[in-house]
């Protein structure tokens, strides 16, 4: 009798594999059954895992720019672009920050972007502006759209590529991220794309063991947005339980020369200009959607009776410096609790566990939740909890909220279309999905056996990278001072220096 193919191959775990899906695979007969061979393990077969999963990502792209066409041409008539839920920043801004004029980005107009997505739409807008000066019959937004578009998709394609590099023994956890209907909906809204890139990149880099490079791509990541830094963040927490502090230490130092020098040009040439997007920021009133906006619609019905009386919310929305404060505060909390977290669980963390909790928890205090944001986090969750049933329900909740939203967008123009009540609780569904996701990341993180990751690498972490390895001993007498047990992993030997003796046992 022949044997097995071996379960741990590249390209030989099913989608069915997830409890999930394995529930939905009954209509069509099932998952496939314990001794039948796996059509990737077929010898010679063009169509594996990897490449059907690379050939839906293109697919869900392709049908993105169809899902945009409606407002390419820039006509945007009787709401059509929230009617059709085909607004995208991109064409918006081709004309708002001048471009269209061929304005040099922060030269010539302050841009409220960070600087490297104001590189990239400089670069890509200026040649279109001027290739339109001498072809006046060609329509500049559509083509800068279309450039952007195709830019863009290769970004994303990259990050597909990078999670299933990083999951090459569970390939269809990127199919969570390739077909994701979020993906589909709002990956040319913004340039987030450009920063989830950079940050993929980043990624990959640190996990084959080469931090300064890493370091680089993320700090060019948070010169397009700021988000891609905070995986350093997670990057400390293995580092403080593993003792080796140095990879950290190089990744970080090349993160933040490599935005410096992205900042420097614009931060010493254009001061005010750079200065732009940091003002706007501060100044910001709370957003659509957030937790602060909900908070502030709960104040103005339980106080509606009452004349001059105003609640926390409705207070924070008129004092935006204490807001400011506030939400920093919280984050920051957040930030020590996924520290303690992180070194109180029983066993290491894994590190994509770390980071999407550190985002998640930024954006669930952050009194700016943009629309396009919900992309920060999809590749997170893929690679910290790849279980398709609460992405699905968190999926829908996004959704809905979409759709809420533009309805609201549709109503500020005088046109209602529906309750301020019915966009309070899609908000809600949405920060309510996200708050159960950080829980549910929580729980494997305290509960490593119910992690199907580490089922599948054996215990270990696939992206710790350079600080894959044993605990350092510290870390026992940590979770001891605190009231807990030993940990699940072996601790590191004992370092001995060069001229001192071995360590001997009691036993001698």
């Amino acid at each position: 009798m022949s044997a097995l193919p071996p379960t741990d191959r590249p390209d030989v775990s099913s989608p069915t594999s997830d409890g999930f899906v394995r529930g939905l695979s009954q209509a069509i007969g099932g998952p496939l059954g314990a001794h039948a061979v796996p059509p990737d393990a077929r010898p010679g077969r063009f169509w594996t895992a990897p490449r059907i999963v690379m050939a839906l990502a293109c697919l869900i792209l392709a049908f993105s720019w169809v899902q945009k066409s409606p407002c390419m041409d820039g006509n945007w008539q009787n709401n059509a672009q929230y009617t059709r839920y085909c607004y995208t920043d991109v064409l918006a801004l081709y004309y708002a920050e001048g471009i269209n004029e061929g304005k040099v980005p922060y030269k010539d107009h302050p841009v409220e972007y960070p600087v490297v997505t104001g590189y990239f739409m400089g670069v890509l807008g200026l040649p279109v502006h001027a290739y339109g000066e001498t072809r006046p019959d060609i329509n500049q937004g559509s083509w800068f759209y279309n450039i952007n578009a195709l830019v863009l998709s290769l970004f994303a394609l990259a990050t597909v590529a990078v999670v299933l590099s990083l999951r090459r023994r569970r390939p269809w956890d990127a199919a969570i991220l390739a077909l994701s209907p979020i993906v589909l909906l709002t990956a040319t809204i913004n340039w987030d794309f450009l920063a989830i890139g950079l940050w993929a990149i980043g990624l990959y880099l640190w996990v084959r063991r080469n931090p300064i490079w890493a370091g680089v791509f993320f700090g060019l990541g948070a010169a397009a947005k700021l988000w891609p830094v905070f995986i350093l963040g997670a990057v400390l927490v293995l580092a403080l339980r593993t003792g080796r502090l140095r990879p950290f230490v190089s990744s970080f130092i090349a993160a933040g020369v490599t935005w410096l020098l992205a900042n420097l040009p614009v931060m010493v040439l254009w001061h005010e200009s750079w200065l732009r997007f940091f003002r706007l920021n501060s100044e910001r009133p709370i957003d659509w959607g957030t937790f602060w906006y909900i908070g502030r619609y709960l104040d103005g019905k339980w106080n509606s009776g009452a004349a001059g009386d105003q609640g926390p919310f409705q207070w924070l929305s008129d004092h935006i410096p204490t807001l400011n404060y506030l939400s920093y505060a919280l984050f920051a909390l957040s930030c020590l609790a996924i520290l303690l977290l992180g070194l109180l669980a029983p066993r290491r963390p894994r590190l994509s566990q770390l980071a999407f909790l550190i985002v998640a928890l930024f954006l669930l205090f952050s009194k700016v939740w943009s629309q396009q944001y919900v992309l920060w986090l999809l590749p997170l969750i893929v690679l910290a909890r790849p279980k398709w049933g609460a992405i699905i329900a968190w999926t829908i909740a996004e959704i809905g909220y979409l759709a809420a939203f533009y309805a609201e967008l549709i109503g500020a123009g005088g046109k209602t279309v529906i309750p301020e009540g019915v966009f309070v609780l899609a908000s809600t569904a949405r920060l309510i999905t996200v708050a159960v996701l950080v829980g549910l990341v929580v729980r494997e993180i305290w509960r490593p056996e119910l992690d199907d990751v580490r089922k599948t690498y054996d215990g270990a972490d696939p992206d710790a990278g350079p600080l894959d390895g044993p605990e350092h001993q510290w870390i026992t007498g940590l979770r001891r001072f605190f009231g807990f047990g030993p940990t699940d992993e072996a601790p590191a030997p004992p370092t001995v220096h060069k001229g001192e003796p071995e360590p001997v046992s009691p036993a001698g």
